[in-house]
């Protein structure tokens, strides 16, 4: 007794001052999707008492950003903790979906067993039949009436017996193929209860009973929305219609039922802690130019629905780049380009693509598009490292050597200022409330539908391709909020294809390419009157000509430019002479010649251009 009574007073005072534990349940409210994550906004009530309360908000996703969690309706509760954990014992929900496919199973199930009911009878009646097939004894004989009639009997019930198996056997074969469905499906979404759910407790002192209506606010991992555009034209003279379309994604465990959608395009991750400002100064660059980071160059936003990425990779000359090695970032999945840069490169799980070339940056490229074409850029420090010697051989060929001795800089007097992107948050809030399953499949939201006016102009660049492009030149464009993306194409009723919109590529004016017109025809050929060899000394002297015929087999008149380029010399003893450039716009630090152009229907005109290249004749370049 004297035991008991002092096991009581220790347990008193933990008795009465206790924790309140509860757990309670709640829904999801509201949803704000980041181009990468989003922030969950969860309602609740509850009753507390006085004193300490722990709150457990449990069945939770298992991907929350602990730092990220906030908690409002408290009324006058002081917060004394907030923790989040996953609780391994507790699995997730069975869905209504899940619930619905059980059910369906059981009937089915129960139906085939009815099948079976009835095959089993069939086959005892025809084992009947097949041990009652002798007619008549030795001391009795049937009629020849009695006899056929016993016979038809055997016949007929035979013959029903065969029927009715395999009609039956057809529905229990249709009925199984049903069953397997329902079952892999049961299977998949089975997969999301086995995950592991997470729990938010909160603890809180009060000082009277009271009910709360709490909002629970965290952001979570593995969610995210993507842009995707429609974009239709009738015809050259009439302004594009643009659809502008989310489309979101989510694998954080937890469905988002009959749930308010907003969209943003900020970044839920943002920085709390106040930064502090220190002095800036300012100097000269030396030995590189400045330039924009592979993200800014190429910024895209992440798609899980792209499996295969294809395009061109070409220097900073717009040439093609043979051998540059692509591969999926954290996976040993890669690509190689060929001769003209080309490459295909099938996606996994990967999220980014890194291409990399020996004397070049490695670029790191979100998967955003099935088409990603970059233009790399030469590294300096690399080539600081790496000098390339040319030496007479007998073939001409150009071999390669590493050098132990580092070349001395060049300065460059050039004063950078670098550009600083601001991040830009908008949000769209979407009227209809939307079901999003935490699975692999995408839901797309349409967000706003508009008119943009648009100058129409045809391009074609024939030393690289000779299609001729329709591009649209918007401008005013950024009242309308764009993010880079991928395009559906329409076209005079047709469906033309695929293209990228990359609003931070552009400044005043955006252009977006309509695809290619097979009704304009251009072909570019050397002329044979220019391409020849001589020698002057020790140089070699090559004269170089190229004529572009361009057809026009439209009922309309088109506006097109075309452009071309003559070669640039880097080395003093490669000198370019002689250009005739044929009345076109010709700029002499990059050597490319712009003409404008108004062809009207069925003409065709012509457009020639010439260089003379002055080099050692000991030496090769590429022509």
């Amino acid at each position: 007794m004297r035991t008991f009574t002092l096991l009581l007073i220790l347990l008193l005072p933990t008795i009465i001052f206790g924790n309140n534990e509860k757990k309670v349940s709640s829904t999801i409210k509201e949803v704000t999707v980041y181009v990468s994550g989003a922030r969950i906004q969860r309602t609740a009530v509850t009753d507390v008492l006085p004193g300490v309360n722990e709150i457990i908000f449990y069945d939770l996703s298992n991907k929350i950003d602990e730092n990220s969690i906030q908690i409002s309706g408290l009324k006058n509760a002081s917060i004394l903790s907030i923790s989040y954990g996953i609780n391994y014992l507790e699995k997730k929900k069975n869905s209504k979906e899940l619930e619905s496919l059980e059910h369906q199973l059981e009937l089915l199930l129960l139906e085939k067993n009815k099948l079976d009911n009835l095959l089993s009878g069939l086959n005892q009646e025809k084992k009947v039949l097949e041990n009652n097939q002798r007619i008549g004894t030795d001391q009795t004989a049937l009629s020849l009436d009695k006899v056929k009639q016993i016979s038809t009997y055997y016949r007929e019930r035979s013959v029903a017996i065969q029927n009715e198996t395999y009609n039956i056997n057809l529905k229990k074969n249709k009925l199984q193929d049903e069953i397997t469905d329902i079952i892999n499906q049961i299977d998949r979404l089975s997969d999301h209860t086995k995950e592991e759910r997470g729990e938010i407790k909160v603890k809180i002192d009060v000082s009277s009973a009271t009910n709360l209506a709490l909002k629970l606010k965290y952001n979570v991992s593995d969610a995210g929305w993507f842009p995707l555009y429609d974009i239709k034209s009738e015809n050259t003279e009439t302004p594009l219609k643009i659809t502008y379309k989310a489309n979101v994604y989510q694998k954080t465990g937890t469905d988002w039922n009959n749930t308010k959608v907003t969209l943003s395009t900020g970044d839920p991750n943002t920085n709390n802690i106040k930064p502090n400002l220190t002095t800036r100064y300012l100097n000269f660059n030396y030995g590189s130019y400045q330039r924009r980071s592979a993200v800014n160059r190429y910024s895209s936003t992440y798609n899980p629905n792209i499996k295969t990425v294809s395009g061109i990779v070409t220097d900073e000359k717009g040439l093609p780049l043979p051998g540059v090695t692509i591969i999926e970032k954290e996976s040993s999945n890669g690509a190689v380009t060929d001769f003209d840069g080309r490459y295909t490169i099938n996606i996994t799980q990967g999220k980014q693509l890194i291409f990399s070339y020996l004397g070049y940056t490695t670029e790191e490229i979100t998967i955003g598009s099935s088409v990603v074409n970059i233009g790399m850029e030469e590294d300096s420090s690399t080539l600081d490292e790496v000098v390339v010697v040319g030496y007479g051989t007998s073939s001409g060929y150009r071999r390669a050597s590493r050098s132990k001795s580092k070349r001395k800089k060049e300065t460059y007097n050039i004063t950078v200022e670098a550009k600083e992107e601001g991040i830009t948050n908008t949000r769209f809030v979407i009227k209809k409330k939307y079901t999003i399953k935490s699975n692999s499949d995408i839901t797309t939201i349409e967000i706003d539908n508009f008119n943009m006016n648009a100058d129409y102009s045809y391009y074609v660049a024939p030393e690289l391709n000779e299609n001729v492009f329709l591009t649209a030149k918007l401008g005013n464009w950024e009242q309308f909020d764009l993010l880079a993306g991928e395009a559906n194409i329409y076209f005079e009723g047709s469906y033309a294809g695929k293209t990228n919109i990359d609003p931070q590529a552009t400044t005043d004016s955006l252009t977006i390419s309509l695809g290619t017109d097979p009704n304009i025809v251009v072909k570019r050929e050397p002329l044979k009157k220019f391409k020849s060899k001589s020698f002057y000394g020790s140089n070699r002297i090559v004269d170089l000509g190229y004529s572009i015929q361009l057809k026009n087999n439209k009922q309309n008149t088109i506006h097109l430019i075309l452009e071309d380029r003559i070669p640039i010399s880097q080395n003093k003893e490669i000198k370019v002479d002689n250009i005739g450039t044929n009345d076109a716009n010709y700029d002499p630090k990059t050597g490319i010649m712009k003409w404008k152009l108004t062809v009207k229907p069925k003409a065709q005109l012509e457009k020639q251009f010439s260089y003379q290249l002055k080099y050692p004749k000991n030496k090769r370049i590429n022509l």
